[in-house]
């Protein structure tokens, strides 16, 4: 019996996630037209080749070579010099877009191997967004609970008011302060730049701790309200009629309550953390996939951008997947419905 039941949830679980994959499908699919239909209308592949070779003294023969030799004559949707299947597989939609899917990004605008710079620089953006997620966790969790302990008083009060000043400052200034104390002032790190090994942490370490400072308000605020919705529950009354003690009804109860919600949360995040942190990277020169996408951006490299927008929503996608299987694992209720 034990082993037909194992088989049999094995056989749910499995079906329920080749079901959400199917859904996901279209929704990509659907995302990579609409993102190369946007691209095309605002820049026509000459537009492109004007961008790449310099808008002085660009004639009609350079353009027409360019887009030759990066494969930007096709027509767009429908190839009409082309019989049978052809016609729909000879352009650039099919040639630019949907052979993405293969995940064999080609190269970019201006030459470069796209699955050798996404390999190399995604280690740099996980070297910063591991650390910061997993600290992120600890420090929000543990002064969300503070918060619970200390719930209605004065302490708390003002401590949420802090959290609410914290979210409201931008971004910008966290990491702009932050090089101008730590690294111009007090000249404890670097102000900015990158090497490989072990070396690694002295550049690292100044843009982890302010992502991590900078999320402090929103991640405590957000679990304190986790928390507060399980302190207010049945079985931690009856915890405490059991004579256990407040600290212990928060670790042992409330907190494995939360978990739920708070695992979940967290692993849609972990698919998008090899995408990288834009403003992070940029400000702090880490060559990882946020300054990459911002790069080619400002080298208006539409290539590469297709890609990262691509690969972000295939990650956003796998993070709901995962979060969908995360429920059916954790909650007995799930598998039961």
């Amino acid at each position: 019996m034990g082993g037909d039941g194992g088989t049999r949830g094995g056989l749910i679980v499995f079906s329920y996630f080749l079901r959400k994959i199917l859904y996901a499908i279209p929704v990509l699919l659907g995302v990579n037209i609409l993102t190369f239909s946007l691209f095309f209308v605002l820049n026509s592949p000459d537009d492109m080749a004007r961008a790449q070779l310099g808008n002085k003294y660009v004639t009609p023969t350079m353009i027409s070579q360019w887009k030759v030799s990066h494969q930007y004559d096709l027509p767009l949707y429908y190839n009409e010099t082309q019989t049978g299947l052809a016609k729909w597989t000879d352009t650039l939609l099919f040639k630019k877009s949907l052979a993405q899917f293969t995940f064999q990004f080609g190269n970019s605008d201006q030459g470069r191997n796209i699955n050798a710079d996404i390999s190399q620089r995604m280690w740099p953006s996980l070297a910063i967004a591991v650390p910061t997620l997993i600290l992120e966790i600890i420090v929000n969790i543990g002064f969300a609970l503070m918060l619970i302990f200390f719930r209605y008083t004065s302490f708390e009060l003002t401590a949420v008011l802090i959290c609410v000043a914290l979210m409201s400052i931008s971004g910008l200034f966290y990491i702009i302060g932050g090089q101008y104390l730590f690294a111009k002032v007090l000249k404890l790190v670097p102000i900015s730049g990158y090497e490989t090994g072990l070396d690694a942490w002295h550049f690292l370490i100044l843009p982890i701790m302010i992502g991590v400072i900078s999320g402090i308000g929103s991640g405590t605020r957000w679990y304190r309200s986790i928390f507060m919705e399980e302190i207010s529950k049945d079985y931690v009354r009856t915890a405490r009629a059991k004579g256990l003690s407040e600290v212990a009804v928060l670790f042992r109860h409330v907190l494995k309550n939360g978990m739920l919600p708070i695992l979940t949360s967290v692993v849609v995040i972990i698919p998008t953390l090899f995408m990288g942190s834009l403003l992070l990277e940029s400000f702090f020169g880490i060559p990882g996939l946020g300054s990459y996408m911002i790069d080619a951006i400002r080298a208006q490299d539409f290539a590469i951008v297709r890609t990262m927008v691509f690969l972000g929503t295939v990650f956003y996608v796998l993070g709901l997947i995962l979060t969908d299987l995360t429920y059916l694992w954790v909650d007995p209720r799930v598998r039961l419905e």
